[in-house]
């Protein structure tokens, strides 16, 4: 079954203006109705780094999460902020950013991808004494605008070093865009084969044409997780000055289901979710 994970938090964070905790939370409480698998809704991280997420504990206290089958993932960059995300019970997921590019690494998280490697070990082995589940971002997964090495073959080493660790989540992400449908196909078309017991993700970033036939790589490289943003919003700031943005979820949803996969989303709350979207991005509006 597919699996969408809706990323508000991904959306916000590249924000200059500082979005009201209280209207943080009203958002992602509508997201909550919809029916995603799971709400990438929030980050402990340094609030230097990414003011806009300097709040998530506080958007967590005001989340009603009774009648919502959704999940709740938190991105972390470091084991203290993983300290921090395991005292919540209700946060299902954490989420490492993890980099093929040595370059990116260091931007994103302060850090080498070696020291990145034994921290990803670290917060697994806290994650499974909690209970909880980690999800690894292979950031700048399909290419990089720094001249790092790549190639998938890259790719599939860092999938067994963290198979090894005992990553049971991998999520495949194209953090600039540059993926094209045969690359994405055939990358995870190669990951899926040989790592069966691993959950593979995808998390593109992509212009709004492009969207549907990344979607239909994914799906013919045997990808059933996809994460998105209402109507696109959002990006890594970290990446480089220009965001590109999310893959917009009402374009992957419009485009599974064409596709003949049966989503299990209440559409009259996803409607309420798209129009709250647009006074949450563009206040003006």
């Amino acid at each position: 079954m597919i699996k969408l994970i809706e990323c508000p938090r991904d959306a916000m964070q590249g924000l200059p203006d500082f979005i009201d905790t209280a209207i943080k939370a009203a958002y992602i409480n509508q997201l909550l109705e919809v029916g995603f698998d799971t709400i990438d809704f929030g980050s402990f991280v340094s609030p230097k780094a990414i003011p806009q997420m300097r709040d998530t504990a506080e958007v967590l206290s005001l989340l009603d999460l009774h009648n919502s089958k959704s999940k709740l993932l938190a991105i972390v960059a470091n084991v203290r902020g993983a300290e921090d995300a395991l005292t919540f019970p209700e946060i299902d997921y954490l989420g490492f950013p993890l980099s093929l590019s040595e370059t990116f690494q260091q931007r994103n998280t302060n850090a080498s991808i070696a020291q990145a490697l034994e921290t990803v070990e670290e917060i697994q082995n806290r994650c499974e004494i909690k209970g909880k589940t980690l999800v690894t971002y292979l950031s700048m997964g399909f290419g990089n605008p720094y001249g790092d090495l790549y190639s998938p073959e890259l790719v599939a080493e860092f999938v067994q070093q963290l198979d090894e660790i005992g990553i049971k989540i991998i999520s495949l992400s194209d953090t600039i865009g540059v993926a094209n449908p045969e690359s994405i196909r055939s990358l995870f078309e190669i990951n899926v084969s040989s790592f069966p017991h691993i959950e593979f993700g995808a998390h593109l970033h992509s212009t709004r044409d492009t969207i549907p036939e990344k979607v239909l790589a994914g799906l013919a490289g045997g990808c059933m997780r996809f994460d998105g943003a209402l109507k696109g919003f959002g990006g890594c700031p970290m990446a480089k000055d220009e965001l590109v943005g999310n893959m917009a979820t009402e374009v992957m949803i419009d485009t599974l289901e064409a596709s003949g996969e049966k989503l299990e989303l209440n559409k009259i709350e996803l409607a309420e979710a798209m129009k709250l979207a647009n006074y949450v991005f563009n206040p003006a509006i």
